[in-house]
């Protein structure tokens, strides 16, 4: 049956939409039937790439709301995707909370997986000053969603994801006792590692602008020829990473 990738987050700016176009192209590469939706009523960000034709749905009247009844809507679609059919679903910062509880209150993805479909959720990990928000998201997932496999993608282009145990030592995350106590329900970890921002970094900030894929930025003109050069290595890099976590 179909495989349902949600990417949630509660908090905003950490690359959510970003891991959601590198899942979608990712996907495409592979020539799956794909099927995306945009749910963040703040940055249409996933919805202004045109690779991906991804549909707006719109699950409330305000940034902040949720209307069950055009999260039901959102479902039917999810439900009635195509046999051996890839859905990538971006959901907005804003309504990160209220989409969680009314997916427990409606035990939503109970029904989509007893109908045989598999579902992903994606969240993101951001080293810097985000990070314990990140984590704090990360925790209420898992609180949240029992059952489903979590991705975790430790996105390090704001710095490295490390934090002080209780002997003031730094350790990364693999090292945390959140990972240890969660390592059964995660299906996988993604490495997105620190770049040079001057260059790797700006190179990627360019292409995002433009809603551009990676495979479209480097045949794009308006790039310069290492820009391009840059752009082929990381999504190799990236491709690579995600290969290694079985996605």
């Amino acid at each position: 049956m179909a495989l349902i990738n949600m990417a949630l987050q509660g908090k905003g700016g950490v690359g959510k939409s970003f891991v959601s176009s590198l899942l979608a192209q990712y996907y495409l590469e592979k020539k799956a039937k794909l099927a995306c939706y945009d749910t963040d009523p703040v940055n249409r960000t996933f919805a202004g790439y045109k690779a991906f034709e991804a549909e707006i749905v719109r699950l409330g009247e305000r940034a902040d709301e949720l209307n069950p009844r055009y999260f039901d809507a959102l479902v039917e679609k999810i439900m009635t995707a195509e046999e051996d059919a890839v859905v990538v679903i971006d959901n907005g910062a804003s309504t990160f909370l209220p989409l969680l509880g009314y997916m427990v209150e409606s035990q939503a993805l109970e029904m989509i997986t007893g109908s045989g479909h598999q579902v992903r959720l994606h969240t993101v990990l951001t080293g810097g000053q985000a990070l314990n928000d990140t984590l704090q998201g990360f925790s209420q997932l898992l609180t949240y969603v029992p059952d489903v496999p979590v991705v975790v993608w430790l996105n390090e282009y704001f710095g490295r994801i490390e934090s002080r145990n209780a002997e003031g030592e730094v350790q990364g995350f693999e090292q945390s006792g959140l990972y240890k106590r969660s390592k059964s329900r995660i299906h996988a970890l993604v490495r997105l590692p620190e770049v040079r921002k001057e260059t790797f970094g700006h190179d990627i900030e360019q292409m995002m602008r433009a809603r551009l894929t990676f495979e479209e930025a480097t045949q794009h003109l308006d790039f310069p020829l290492m820009a391009r050069q840059r752009l082929k290595m990381s999504w190799k890099a990236i491709h690579g990473a995600m290969d290694q976590a079985v996605l």
